[in-house]
């Protein structure tokens, strides 16, 4: 007998909330318990990245307030097990990651099975177990943070990988929570498609594949989900932006390095199309990457292709999920900082897209989307699965 169980998964890079300690929270927390309640899962994974924000050894004292938040919630008084992930020791600055995971299960939910990678084994969950700490002890997770190698170009930061492995009734599942690497200068993102940035997520990425596919232990479906930090193929994209545009690249005087690009339209008094710097990203027709969810420049989110052969991933109808404004008056406006990109995102491996329960017809049961998208949720608006997990019956 096939049966199904309501999963809910959520990334959410949470950095601002922290950096504006109490301003955006309670709107965050509202939208995802609304998002709990219309959509009613019996599993629920949480995965953030940035707990504790850029000054996380000041605000870190906040995360587990945050963390607390949420599990004391009324709205949650049905999940009775909670299983809490946060890696905090930023001490400890070769492991530090700064990934905290939180997996909710519903009081309806029996069969559940957590593996412990010290006994390879699974083992039933009960109650609430909350690590907090460096987790090096804690053998229900796996952590790593990506070696100093990767990137050794750029200064090392709080980037890396968590995974937990699950059984729900017979299914066995992997969920991993991911960070990679952002662009650092959006002029150096320009000089290559793609750039090097990319090249460098792209090692990372199918370095955590390989991780999780290896030999140690008995491969699973996966989901990975987390801020890839996937970016648009910038070179591409201004090209196509400023071709009806006269492009002027100004440089340092002292070096013959590149301070800013211009692109200003030739008639129309040579309005400033699109002004680039380091930190600056700003194209006069923003709507172009909101309309229809920004349709016609989907087609520059190049990075997952690569990887088509080990993972996939639902169709993304919902507009770049960063950089929104932090002001909470205007919750749909993108920062002038970075070229907004789908960074937030859920992929899978085809075996874990197999196990999600499609209806022929009618409403779809799979829904891919950002969370509080008329809502001031931050930088990075969460982004989120819901779906019903083929699972066997006894």
């Amino acid at each position: 007998m096939e049966m199904y169980t309501d999963v809910l998964l959520v990334t959410a890079n949470v950095g601002s909330l922290f950096d504006n300690v109490g301003e955006i929270e309670s709107d965050w927390m509202r939208e995802f318990f609304g998002t709990v309640q219309s959509h009613k899962p019996r599993f629920i994974a949480l995965h953030f990245q940035e707990v504790g924000g850029k000054d996380y050894m000041v605000n870190m004292g906040h995360a587990e307030n945050f963390f607390w938040n949420i599990e004391s919630n009324e709205e949650m008084r049905d999940f009775d097990r909670v299983c809490t992930y946060v890696d905090n020791h930023f001490k400890n600055v070769d492991s530090f990651t700064a990934l905290g995971s939180m997996y909710f299960i519903h009081k309806s939910l029996k069969n559940i099975y957590q593996y412990d990678f010290n006994v390879k084994d699974f083992k039933a969950v009960s109650g609430q177990n909350k690590h907090v700490g460096s987790l090096d002890e804690v053998t229900t997770v796996e952590k790593e943070k990506f070696l100093k190698n990767f990137w050794p170009d750029f200064k090392w930061s709080r980037k890396g990988f968590m995974r937990t492995r699950w059984i729900i009734h017979n299914q066995g599942l992997d969920l991993v929570n991911v960070h990679l690497f952002h662009d650092a200068s959006n002029l150096i993102a320009c000089n290559t498609s793609p750039s090097i940035y990319s090249d460098n997520r792209q090692k990372a990425l199918r370095y955590v594949i390989n991780r999780i596919s290896d030999s140690s232990y008995t491969p699973l479906p996966f989901f990975l989900f987390g801020d890839f930090n996937f970016r648009l193929d910038t070179l591409s994209l201004v090209q196509n932006l400023s071709t009806s545009a006269v492009v002027q690249t100004v440089k340092k005087d002292s070096s013959n390095e590149v301070e800013k690009i211009i692109c200003e339209q030739k008639d129309n008094d040579h309005k400033v199309l699109l002004h680039i710097e380091t930190k600056i990203f700003a194209y006069l027709h923003q709507a172009v990457f909101t309309e229809d969810n920004g349709r016609a420049i989907l087609k520059y989110d190049k990075e997952i292709s690569a990887f088509h052969d080990v993972i996939t991933e639902e169709d993304i109808l919902f507009p770049p999920s960063y950089p929104y404004s932090e002001d909470n008056t205007k919750p749909t406006q993108y920062m002038n900082t970075r070229c907004p990109s789908w960074c937030d995102r859920i992929l899978m491996s085809h075996t874990a897209q197999d196990i999600i329960h499609r209806r022929d017809e009618g409403a779809s049961s799979v829904v891919y989307n950002t969370m509080g998208p008329s809502v001031c949720m931050g930088d990075h608006k969460p982004v989120f699965l819901s779906f019903a997990l083929k699972t066997n019956g006894h």
